[in-house]
């Protein structure tokens, strides 16, 4: 039988899900156990995160001008990234980041690892095996997402503009996952789909994102 890209997307997203132990401090943060200045260095990681994350995924875009269904969905991942970055100064000044901060702030290696891999990724990556790696991490990004969301609210009070930039990725992205599987199917179909190389960056992307939250965790 014929695999579809909906079974494959299935498959390596189940195959890719990280071990609940990989990331230490969500949990912490779910409890109410994380203090503002975790949450403030949250803030600081993610202003570098998220544009760095857009430029790359239009170059993605750029370099899939031969197949539109690529075109199309890192086109739209980059507008996501947009969006976000207008939701995080919210969140940042409630944790008590004021533009001097941010300003002098040096990033921690161990979390800007992550959007070096896709930096990486938008240079060498076939854009459709890239699909696949993005779309199966993201996955386990919505869901961090949403109890960090609901931790904000109940443990420190934050207001709905400040949870924003949480609630966004929180939210299903039904839109991107079509977009996601007309480009893996569109890859299947032309047979310029490598699974093994695609599994293999999901795999980084995962390993870097655990990175992310375990340097927060202990920036020191």
């Amino acid at each position: 039988m014929t695999r579809t890209a909906r079974d494959l997307l299935r498959t390596i997203t189940a195959e890719l899900a990280p071990d609940p132990r990989s990331n230490p401090l969500v949990p912490r943060i779910a409890a109410g156990e994380a203090d503002r200045e975790v949450l403030a260095l949250l803030a600081l990681e993610q202003a570098r995160v998220i544009p760095a994350d857009r430029r790359a995924f239009l170059q993605l875009a750029v370099r899939s001008t031969a197949e539109p269904e690529a075109d199309a969905y890192f086109t739209a991942l980059a507008e996501g990234e947009a969006l976000a970055q207008q939701r995080l100064p919210a969140f940042a000044a409630a944790c008590g980041v004021d533009e001097d901060r941010a300003a002098a702030y040096l990033p921690l290696p161990g979390c800007q690892a992550y959007p070096a891999y896709v930096a990486w990724l938008a240079l060498n990556a076939p854009p459709a095996d890239a699909v696949l790696a993005v779309t199966a991490n993201f996955s386990a990004w919505g869901g961090y997402c949403a109890t960090i969301a609901a931790a904000l609210r109940t443990h420190h009070g934050f207001d709905d503009e400040a949870c924003a930039f949480f609630d966004f990725f929180a939210e299903p992205a039904e839109h991107l996952d079509r977009a996601a599987e007309r480009a893996v199917q569109a890859a299947l179909d032309a047979g310029r789909l490598d699974e093994r190389r695609a599994r293999a960056y999901g795999h980084l992307l995962q390993s870097y994102e655990a990175l992310f939250w375990r340097t927060l965790e202990r920036p020191a």
